[in-house]
């Protein structure tokens, strides 16, 4: 099965980032970081792992680049520790903390004893979940931050923040790879000096169908 199929099974609906050169330039300088030497600076090694397994779940390598062969777990894990502000980081935490519970509630084990098949079962459970579960995550998930602002050492819902976790890296990590140096000039329509406005002539003169990357 190929990547872009892979997105869609999985319900892809990417939000809107703002990119800024320094998140440009940390997002290069995380591809150039050998996998093998990456310890997460924000995230716990246990919440490192998971991400790294989800990210190869939601993006993995085929035709084009996967999430591990353009590091985008390092490029999460540092844009959390050196862009995003106080309350997205908390919240971001917070919402790996509930995944990690909902793994351990699914397999009676810690989510670094995980194999790549509980992996997928459990990201397919709640981002290929129907509308009706997703809305009861998400109101579950609205109902547990209403009572934090309350009780600070309150916990998210397991179900409802993993939801919320698994969404969230997801959207980054497409953003991350469409953002990418690698994807952006070798497999999206690249053209650094785009010319004029052709409001209808032949598709294979037009980037062949492919999405332009500026």
């Amino acid at each position: 099965m190929n990547r872009r199929q892979v997105l869609k099974n999985l319900g892809l609906g990417a939000g809107i980032l703002v990119v800024g050169p320094s998140t440009l330039s940390l997002l290069q300088s995380c591809k150039n970081e050998p996998e093998y030497d990456w310890q997460p600076v924000f995230l716990s090694a246990s919440h490192g792992f998971a991400l790294k397994k989800i990210l190869d779940i939601i993006i993995p390598a085929s035709d084009t680049p996967g999430a591990s062969d353009l590091n985008i777990a390092q490029f999460i894990d540092s844009y959390m520790e050196e862009v995003a502000d106080l309350d997205r980081r908390d919240r971001f935490k917070q919402s790996a903390a509930a995944f990690s519970r909902a793994f351990e509630n699914e397999y009676e084990k810690a989510q670094e004893e995980g194999n790549d098949e509980e992996f997928e079962n459990i990201v397919k459970k709640y981002l290929k979940a129907s509308p009706a579960k997703r809305e009861e995550y998400m109101k579950r998930n609205s109902e547990t931050q209403d009572a934090q602002d309350q009780k600070a050492e309150m916990e998210l819902d397991a179900d409802a923040g993993a939801y919320a976790y698994l969404s969230n890296v997801r959207d980054m990590a497409v953003w991350a790879w469409k953002t990418s140096e690698e994807i952006g000039e070798n497999v999206l329509w690249y053209d650094p000096v785009p010319g004029e406005y052709i409001p209808c002539g032949p598709v294979e003169e037009l980037g062949n169908g492919k999405a332009m990357s500026l």
